[in-house]
């Protein structure tokens, strides 16, 4: 008889996209093979989508005045100003695996996943102030950052979005993080792409390696 428990996914990512191109995009491809990868390595994998080129609403005062708000006190307009918010923070809760996948546009990251990042760091969710200073509270989580530019060099001192990402990733208390890069693809060529993947595939056969053996 087949069991009446509901079983938990073994891994859950949460994917973000952030490219504006839907086709021909390095990012996704990237990020298509590294899901393609994982769910060899781990049985059960379960995966969230989060395409953000489209666009999100930014910050704006009604959403900061219903976020100052203690949630009991919100009202309606309140809650519908968070309603997306919530939404993606949410998303981002139930992730055991954050996979980013971003090009670089003018040494940093899309508006879009800027906006991204604003719905999803909020106080008291995902992070809150304490004596000792900030704390973030999505620990446990691992993230890693598919990060392609066009000539930007990934770790140089024009490169403003990964430390960033980084950063505002630790802020939230995501620290396992890894950045894998196709960079200066625009002078690299399919050398960036190929070394991109090749790094994919060390990481995930660093990360999960008794699922690796086994396959």
């Amino acid at each position: 008889m087949p069991s009446s428990q509901t079983h938990r996914p073994s891994l859950r990512v949460l994917r973000v996209d952030a490219s504006a191109r839907l086709e021909g995009s390095v990012t996704r491809q990237l990020a298509d093979l590294m899901l393609r990868e994982l769910a060899e390595r781990v049985p059960g994998l379960s995966v969230a989508r989060r395409d953000v080129s489209a666009g999100l609403p930014f910050v704006d005062a009604a959403w900061v005045g219903a976020n100052l708000t203690e949630p009991a006190a919100r009202d309606a307009s309140q809650r519908q100003a968070l309603a997306k918010s919530d939404e993606l923070v949410a998303e981002v809760m139930a992730a055991d695996v954050l996979l980013i996948a971003t090009p670089i546009y003018n040494f940093s990251v899309p508006a879009s996943l800027k906006a991204w990042i604003d719905q999803v760091a909020r106080a008291r969710l995902t992070f809150r102030y304490t004596e000792h200073g900030p704390e973030g509270l999505l620990t446990g989580k691992k993230a890693y950052v598919l990060a392609v530019t066009g000539g930007t060099e990934v770790g140089s001192a024009i490169d403003f979005a990964t430390p960033w990402l980084t950063f505002v990733l630790g802020f939230l208390g995501i620290t396992e993080i890894e950045v894998i890069a196709a960079d200066r693809v625009m002078l690299r060529g399919n050398a960036a792409r190929q070394s991109a993947s090749e790094h994919v595939i060390r990481v995930l056969d660093r990360d999960w390696p008794a699922f690796a053996e086994a396959v």
